[in-house]
């Protein structure tokens, strides 16, 4: 039998995903929202307010949200900007007067998937590579990541049992023998790790737990375009002289993830009383998976870091 969520398993509890307008982090906010939670969605795009995100995408915190909300959690739509330190500020505020507190809070902020170029660009050397396109990586990537910690978790150390989540592209001791795709991406992606185990310092004393996870090969909503497919359809990217006209992806694709498995290994950690002995870690989506018996929406677990797909 294919597994199924617990619909109450995170039921009256709080999380905020930082950065749930798509891919990873639209993912686990309706995971979360499978199970029951009370999902505040942050990002740029919004649907109602100006500006948004380097991506200029069609999609919008308020359709997490809704997503959140039809899968049996309560979706609540606020958008931020989280280099904006007083926005930042603003939303704790929100959150304290609206909810009191956090149960969960997940930083998934990134924003720069097209300042780190494709293939073609990838092992630029730093003395060649853009250096405001190298700093603005940064920025998206670690500097959001303070921000927010730096605002929410007063709110995550109100009670024992807290839990954050620092969401990244491979686990430190992937990262810490691979060079990933530039000085700048590399240090961004290795930082994120990092955050989670200093802040598991910080927060330890507190009852409280931090966790870095990183996905697979992501079938988020841009990869997907970039192979002219759909959730639906993804597996027509393997085929070979393709009908549609469309790439072909490589073979590693086929152990790709869609971005709710992530979003469940977030909520199998919220749900497990237990998860103190996971703090500062640096886990893999299928290594919670084999822990805690989930699935991806197909019934399999994928591990592409097994295949180590070339990043």
């Amino acid at each position: 039998m294919r597994w199924t969520p617990d619909s109450d398993a995170l039921r009256g509890r709080i999380a905020l995903v930082a950065g749930a307008t798509r891919g990873a982090g639209r993912g686990i906010a309706a995971a979360l929202g499978e199970v029951g939670a009370t999902v505040v969605c942050t990002g740029r795009s919004s649907a109602t307010g100006r500006g948004g995100s380097d991506y200029d995408r069609a999609e919008t915190i308020e359709e997490t949200a809704e997503l959140v909300t039809g899968l049996g959690g309560t979706g609540i739509a606020t958008q931020v900007d989280h280099l904006d330190p007083e926005q930042v500020r603003g939303l704790a505020g929100r959150v304290r007067a609206e909810h009191g507190h956090l149960d969960v809070l997940v930083n998934d902020i990134w924003g720069a998937e097209r300042l780190k170029g494709g293939p073609a660009d990838w092992n630029t050397p730093i003395w060649e590579h853009d250096l405001a396109a190298g700093l603005r990586i940064l920025e998206l990537g670690i500097e959001t990541h303070l921000i927010t910690s730096h605002h929410l978790l007063p709110l995550l150390i109100t009670k024992p049992g807290g839990l954050l989540v620092e969401v990244t592209d491979g686990t430190a001791a992937y990262n810490a023998q691979r060079y990933r795709i530039s000085v700048f991406y590399d240090l961004a992606k290795v930082a994120v790790n990092r955050l989670a185990f200093s802040q598991g310092h910080e927060l330890a004393q507190h009852g409280a737990t931090a966790v870095a996870i990183t996905p697979g090969w992501l079938r988020s909503e841009m990869m997907l375009d970039n192979y002219g497919v759909t959730e639906a359809n993804w597996r027509a990217a393997l085929e070979p002289d393709r009908a549609d006209g469309g790439p072909t992806a490589p073979g590693g694709f086929a152990a790709s993830e869609s971005p709710r498995y992530v979003g469940r290994a977030v909520a199998a950690l919220a749900a497990d009383p237990n998860r103190a002995r996971w703090n500062q870690s640096s886990v893999t989506s299928t290594e919670l998976a084999r822990e805690y018996g989930f699935t991806d929406t197909d019934g399999t677990q994928p591990d592409s870091w097994a295949q180590q797909h070339g990043t």
